[in-house]
Order: structure tokens, then sequence, then C-alpha cells
């Protein structure tokens, strides 16, 4: 017989009270993480993160929270980076796999189903622990403008706008009462910024990364400094 805290450490037990506590203590790792943001317009897709400098030593180009996958997909990730770059380097190899066998891009949705269905593997076998971490994949395919999520159970959602990581609640708070749906790719912009800058008391545009995926280029492109300090004001 199993005693309480038993469920704690078998991933593979379900508790009395159905839930599987070791999925539960990811999804908390990933509330404790810098947060990140998508945002699908008209216009194209958007993402930003808050890429925290740990020491003035630390090379800034080397703190991601933002991958392109594709030319038309990126992600942004909330969690533990070790196990992120696991799952991006198996999502950009899906991408590149569908070019050369259809040649054409692979949809969002079907990319971010596929890496849930990895994370969902690691939630019911022995002796492996869950991903400690979320990713906002946001990118243009044929549909248009797209932002998924998947958490640490291997579950994917579809937003307008949608933020992960620390003070996600007041974040998305914002973009419930500031987002709309004709919003154009500067505006969209814009408010993944604003939001962003709200939970820093330090708004350096250094520590806000923004990556834009336009509908009329489908290209991934990183927004620099400059062009983020102006969203700044």
């Amino acid at each position: 017989m199993f005693m309480p805290r038993a469920y704690d450490r078998a991933i593979t037990i379900f508790s009395p009270e159905g839930r599987l506590y070791q999925v539960e203590y990811a999804m908390e790792l990933v509330k404790r993480g810098a947060p990140i943001v998508g945002i699908a317009c008209p216009g194209g897709a958007v993402l930003a993160a808050n890429e925290v400098i740990e020491s003035r030593l630390q090379d800034p180009r080397y703190s991601w929270k933002i991958f392109q996958l594709d030319e038309h997909v990126g992600a942004a990730i909330a969690g533990l980076s070790s196990d992120a770059r696991i799952l991006i380097s198996q999502a950009r190899i899906y991408c590149q796999s569908n070019r050369l066998l259809y040649d054409e891009p692979l949809d969002i949705e079907v990319l971010t189903g596929r890496i849930g269905d990895i994370i969902q593997m690691y939630t019911q076998h022995a002796g492996v622990r869950p991903f400690g971490v979320s990713i906002i994949f946001g990118g243009v395919d044929k549909t248009g403008a797209q932002v998924f999520v998947v958490d640490p159970s291997g579950f994917y959602r579809g937003y307008k706008a949608t933020a992960v990581g620390r003070k996600s609640d007041e974040i998305n708070a914002l973009l419930e009462k500031k987002y709309r749906d004709d919003m154009t790719l500067d505006e969209a912009i814009g408010l993944a910024i604003e939001v962003i800058a709200s939970t820093l008391e330090e708004k350096k545009p250094e520590t806000i990364k923004v990556a834009v995926i336009p509908v009329e280029t489908r290209t991934f492109r990183r927004l620099t400094n400059e062009e983020v300090a102006k969203y700044l004001g």
C-alpha cells in the first residue's frame, strides 16, 4: 500500500485525488520562470521575453529565451532552459524534415502537437521526470498568424495572446484588457513589450527580447535593442 508521500515519487501513479504530483511540480517550476508572451494578430505573430542577465560578465548573446525554429516560426520558453534545448532541437528537426519531404513549411499546430507528444511520453514512464518547461510557439502558416502553448503535461492550446511564467496572471489580465482582434503588428509589438515591462523594476531594452514573424514576409526577425527602446519610450 502506498504511503501519502509515495505519490510524489511515482510519476506513473495517480494520487487518490487523480493528480500526478511530479507534473504539477513541473508546472510550478514554469510559473517561477522569467515571463514570456505570445501575440497573434492579422499582421503576424509576436514573441517577447524577459531575458535576465545575472552578471555584468555574462555575454547577453547567450541568454536565450526566444529561438528561431524555421523561417516562419519561433518559440519562447519558460522554465528549465536545459530541458527546453532538447525540445527546441527536436522542433527544428521536424521543421526541416517537413520541408525536405513536402517542400513546404510545417503548420504551427502540427509542430506544437508533435512536441506535446514528446512531453506527454515523459509523464507516463517510470525512471524519467516531466520536462520542466512550457513553450509558446508563434509563427505564420497557411492559416495565418498562430500562437500555441504547450505545458509540462503535453497539453497544448491556441491563443490570440497569452503569457507564461512569473506574474503571468497579471500579464494575462493586461492582455485581456488591451488586446484587440484588429491590432496591427506594430501595436502587437508595443503591447508585448508593455506587458513584459510591467513586471520589471528596471525597464532596460537589453532585458526585453522580441521576435516578429510578419504575415507579408513569413520570416522570423529579432528586434534590436534600439527598436525595443523606441517602444519603451
